[in-house]
């Protein structure tokens, strides 16, 4: 990415997909050239969640909803330390920002940051075009960095794929932290960070649990030094494919019999651990309005999704794995993808959407107390042992 600290304004842009299609808009944010993948998110809200989340790292995001930014950007919502999208589509974005909590424009932000955007392009076509031909590669090019047609699909075609990368430790942090438990400590919680998201350790510090954020290339010595009663492992950006660090990892924990929670990319990194498959999908699930349901409970959820991979585990059939009996426990409606895993002889879930949901809804966020009752139960256990 090579951006201008010039402001946009009326400035020209061009959007690019590798198959040939152009947009052509005015900048936003930052003006110069970024590359990554095109994705659409459906939210309509939540922007700056969705902006921050590092799971969308090396991702150019298309937002659905035409509107964008009429809240601002304030210093509370925050999923991370920066923004983590390559690069920043919307058609029309706000004049004016109006919110209490705001304290700078969402175009001020991105110039800020050096995020290269562009407005006034037609996101219902583009999308209609993701659905149809798949997520693909994509360069969004304004000021000096407009060139020939020919020219820009020529660079996009250059720029590298998300199938094959391996990107959970260019997010993640560098040194383990802590977030102790709000009010009284129930249990110690080592949590593996592929990309978490502020929110998550917030909602277990909430149910008394104290996180320690370990990076991803933390090894099970690194996990159990906590001395943890439970392992998390958290969502993040990049193919499940590449992650051959964390898949051992798992299999470790799962050979202690640790109880285990993992969302997202850990969701698939549980998959691998139990010797299933991934692949990708043709544009992924984005946005915080995808139906899934849990099929322990037969209960319907509208849930927050971010993710361009899936598990490829039978969906009525009961799995043999090395660490005993598995099931698919959650199944997205609207297309049959594989939503969660669950371990039917020790204790051990995942899901592939996020419970921790910021900007909502927050249907599944049960699944802490979930976890947090696993965890319980192996402690009482232990104690009449």
């Amino acid at each position: 990415m090579t951006t201008s600290t010039q402001r946009a304004d009326r400035t020209p842009a061009v959007l690019v997909l590798e198959d040939g299609r152009i947009f052509r808009g005015r900048a936003y944010g930052a003006v110069g050239e970024t590359f990554g993948e095109a994705v659409f998110s459906t939210g309509m809200s939540g922007y700056q969640e969705t902006l921050t989340d590092p799971s969308y790292h090396r991702q150019v995001v298309v937002m659905t909803a035409p509107h964008i930014g009429n809240t601002g950007v304030n210093d509370e919502d925050l999923e991370s330390a920066r923004i983590w999208v390559a690069g920043y589509v919307v058609r029309d974005p706000a004049r004016v920002h109006s919110n209490w909590r705001a304290r700078r424009t969402l175009d001020e932000e991105l110039v800020n940051q050096g995020v290269v955007g562009i407005s006034g392009i037609d996101t219902r076509a583009l999308t209609r075009h993701l659905r149809e031909r798949g997520a693909m590669r994509v360069g969004i090019f304004s000021g000096s960095a407009v060139g020939t047609d020919a020219e820009l699909v020529a660079k996009v075609l250059r720029a590298p794929e998300m199938k094959g990368a391996d990107l959970s430790a260019e997010v993640a942090t560098k040194e383990a932290y802590v977030v102790p438990a709000i009010g009284t400590k129930r249990f110690t919680v080592a949590a593996i960070d592929l990309g978490i998201k502020s929110m998550t350790p917030r909602l277990m510090a909430e149910r008394g649990i104290e996180v320690h954020v370990l990076p991803a290339t933390a090894t099970v010595e690194d996990v159990y030094a906590v001395a943890p009663d439970g392992v998390f492992f958290s969502n993040g950006p990049g193919d499940p494919a590449t992650a051959d660090h964390p898949v051992a990892l798992m299999r470790a924990v799962l050979e202690r019999k640790t109880p285990l929670f993992g969302i997202c990319f850990g969701n698939q990194i549980l998959g691998r651990a139990l010797g299933f498959g991934t692949y990708k999908l043709k544009y992924g699930h984005r946005g915080i309005n995808q139906p899934v349901q849990d099929r322990t409970t037969g209960k319907v959820e509208v849930t927050a999704h971010n993710h361009g991979f899936a598990v490829d585990a039978p969906l009525d059939t009961v799995s043999d794995t090395p660490y005993g009996r598995a099931e698919v426990s959650h199944v997205c409606l609207n297309d049959n993808v594989v939503e969660g895993l669950q371990l039917l002889d020790q204790p051990a879930f995942s899901v592939q959407y996020h419970p921790e949901a910021a900007a909502g809804p927050h249907d599944a966020a049960y699944l802490f107390d979930r976890f947090t009752s696993l965890m319980n139960t192996v402690q009482m256990e232990g104690q009449r042992a």
